[in-house]
């Protein structure tokens, strides 16, 4: 059967094993956990496991990790031919060991651990992990090992029970540089996470124009001469580049800054002598990474980057169809125009932030070789990790994975140089671990911004029941049921506008919302937008609603919006940048740019203020007004704050509600704390006289009376200078 080869999904990476749909093995009379011979049609037959999947299911379509492509001699896209093999259990299998290799420990297990369901014969060198001995050649990532015997003698699969013999004598000729698959990529497709898509047109805009040409020859159309991969710093525009590079088989040649500036441009032409040097083995591809560092806007730049500019505008134009130019930048809007336009850097990628999904798979990806405890919840991570990009996810799981080291260094003897298979095997990463590398890592992708997933609940939230289900239905809903907003064309609201007296809780409801929906929450406070530079204060609302959408799902927070906000027509004289504010932001809610998957929550104590385009439908279309609470309301917030308090037993909720009859929601939890400090303070003057356990601390009455003296007090200075 024929089939086309695609590279493992992160989900089932496995460097031996080949992914086929139930289908297919349906056809071939293959059981899910059975055996294939794959042909590359070049008479070498590479025998390994087959398991079942369903997500290829009628694409006619084989999966297999990379080192067994490079082994058969196929790459992605191939057709091979797949068909049934007939394989016996091996009962003992005789290894030797290059003649350079140092190691201890039941090194017989630790390669049948290694070996268990490959499929192996007599003289044939496989390889392992390396794990154990001291060789000087440790760094080496893999390790040849040369099967001696096996029994029976014909191909046989390694099983749990296989009885692994390490002959005395080491594998003549063989040493640990003697890697027979010593062609795996560097970099492959299955290192790639969370960017299948982007992945797929990458790889096809630079390999059909290499090895097809014959079908843009036949279209009557020029082929793609070069492909942009733009985004943030840390999303994997390198990553991918290397991957695509590595495995495709084409000539390469990779440009950097220092080398184009190195020395007098002008008195050579490095530039030229790149292209000139990829054309000689078209085809070819020439990679340039962080172009923007060696070209930039000619109406910008200096008369040697205008040079350079030109000179790449102008070797574009003259390339050969059978050459790429494959380029990365993280700040693609300071790239000149021309170099933007069909005929040059024609296709444009972007390498966004990975949603949760995403997040998932480059987890799974760095954790690929990591001892990870049974604790550890990758899912978890996934899902809280709003605003990390790939190289973040990379530094979270290797700093989780050096706090491990730290834990358990004290047990391992490091300074003899020699640590055993045995204590190896004991080191673990623990949820634990992984908690404090959160706590040290920043996501890269709002670092500019004051962002956090809001560590309050609804739980948290006492009362505004009709409140709470109207921000369920605004901001939940739409993420959590897409379907049915597409089933009835409903547009979700962008914005929410949440209005009431101060204290009334509008900045917890807005937080609360944030952290129900998991998203990530973005907190503006007028002061930060405003800057006495025209201009400088609309780029900071477009540079704010940008990172939003590139962080998708994000609630943007703007507490007090009447103080930037403010209606149109007010100002006279000055520079007039509240009301370019205003203009900005009424662009960015309802402008050309769609707005997916971000909201817009705003408060304000003075709503009158506010400009009324804003208050619009398509803008901030859901007013709502937060009120002052109820009695019912005052009970569960008061319940909210005493729940971690020690009252005492003549301390009645009830009563406090009869009490605090006008309270707001701040109102009430200065109450608490106040009756709080005043036990304290009783404790440490008691303490002084005689000796007192704190365990014996109440909040009693007379606590929460004096409460009330110091609220009220406050509350009647408030309303004075109100």
């Amino acid at each position: 059967m024929k089939l086309s080869v695609k590279p493992m999904t992160a989900e089932e990476v496995d460097s031996r094993a080949a992914v086929l749909d139930h289908e297919t093995l349906d056809e071939l009379d293959v059981d899910d956990g059975g055996y294939v011979a794959i042909d590359a049609g070049d008479g070498d037959r590479v025998v390994t496991r087959a398991r079942a999947d369903r997500i290829d299911i009628g694409d006619s379509i084989v999966r297999i990790g990379a080192r067994l492509r490079r082994e058969i001699g196929v790459n992605v896209d191939d057709r091979v031919t797949v068909e049934r093999a007939d394989v016996r259990s091996a009962e003992q299998v005789t290894i030797a060991l290059p003649f350079d290799i140092d190691a201890r420990g039941d090194l017989g297990l630790y390669v049948r651990d290694q070996l268990v369901d490959r499929v192996v014969t007599a003289g044939q060198t496989v390889t392992v992990e390396p794990g154990f001995g001291s060789s000087s050649k440790r760094s080496a990532r893999w390790l040849p090992v040369s099967v001696v015997e096996t029994e029976p003698t014909e191909a046989v699969v390694v099983e749990e029970w296989t009885s692994i013999t390490v002959s005395e004598s080491p594998a003549e000729g063989l040493t640990v540089d003697d890697v027979p698959d010593r062609g795996t990529p560097a970099v492959t497709y299955e290192d790639v996470g969370g960017l299948d898509d982007e992945l797929e047109r990458v790889r096809e805009l630079i390999k059909l124009p290499m090895h097809h040409p014959e079908l843009f020859e036949i279209l009557g159309v020029e082929p793609p001469r070069g492909v942009l991969l733009y985004g943030p710093s840390g999303t994997g525009k390198t990553l991918v580049s290397r991957a695509v590079i590595d495995e495709l088989d084409v000539h390469v040649r990779t440009l950097s800054g220092p080398e184009i500036f190195s020395g007098s441009y002008g008195e050579e032409d490095p530039l030229g002598a790149a292209f000139e040097a990829a054309e000689r083995d078209e085809p070819a591809l020439l990679f340039i990474d962080e172009i923007d560092a060696i070209t930039s806007d000619r109406d910008a730049g200096g008369d040697l980057e205008r040079r350079v500019t030109a000179r790449l505008l102008s070797l574009m134009d003259d390339a050969s169809e059978r050459l790429t130019v494959l380029a990365t930048t993280d700040r693609v809007n300071e790239l000149d125009p021309a170099l933007r336009r069909p005929g040059r850097f024609d296709r444009e990628i972007e390498i966004g932030v990975p949603d949760e999904e995403g997040r998932e798979e480059i987890l799974a990806i760095h954790t690929r070789g990591v001892a990870l405890a049974d604790d550890v919840e990758i899912e978890r991570y996934a899902e809280h990790t709003h605003g990390f990009v790939g190289a973040d996810l990379e530094d979270l799981v290797r700093e989780s994975a050096m706090h491990a080291a730290r834990r358990v260094r004290s047990a391992l003897d490091v300074d003899s140089g020699d640590v055993d298979a045995g204590s190896l095997e004991s080191i673990r990463v623990t949820d634990a671990d992984f908690r404090e590398a959160l706590r040290g890592t920043e996501p890269s992708a709002l670092r500019e911004l004051f962002v956090e997933v809001p560590d309050v609940s609804w739980a948290d939230v006492g009362g505004f029941e009709d409140v709470k289900e109207r921000l369920r239905e605004t901001v939940q809903w739409p993420l959590e049921h897409p379907d049915a907003f597409e089933r009835v064309d409903l547009r979700p609201a962008k914005g929410v506008l949440l209005y009431g007296p101060p204290g009334t809780g509008k900045t917890l409801l807005a937080k609360a919302v944030a952290n129900e929906a998991q998203s990530n929450f973005i907190s503006i406070k007028g002061p930060e937008l405003f800057d006495k530079y025209v201009g400088e204060s609309e780029k900071g609302v477009r540079e704010v609603f940008s990172k939003a959408r590139e962080n998708a799902p994000t609630i943007v927070f703007f507490d007090e919006i009447d103080s930037i906000a403010t209606e149109r027509g007010r100002e006279e004289g000055g520079t007039n940048v509240g009301e370019r504010v205003v203009s900005q932001l009424l662009t960015e809610l309802d402008g050309l740019e769609e707005l997916e998957d971000v909201v817009v929550i705003a408060t304000t104590n003075r709503p009158n203020l506010v400009d009324s385009a804003l208050l619009r439908p398509g803008r901030l279309d859901r007013h709502v007004p937060i009120s002052v609470p109820d009695e019912d309301a005052r009970r569960e917030i008061l319940a909210i704050h005493t729940r971690e308090k020690p009252l005492a037993d003549d301390v009645s909720l009830d009563a406090l509600v009869e009490r605090t009859d006008g309270f707001v929601g701040a109102d009430l939890e200065a109450l608490c704390r106040e009756a709080a400090a005043a036990a304290v303070r009783e404790y440490v003057r008691e303490m002084r006289e005689t000796t007192v356990d704190a365990d014996t601390i109440e909040l009693t009455v007379d606590h929460f009376d004096r409460a009330l003296d110091e609220v009220e007090l406050s509350r009647t200075n408030r309303r004075r200078f109100d």
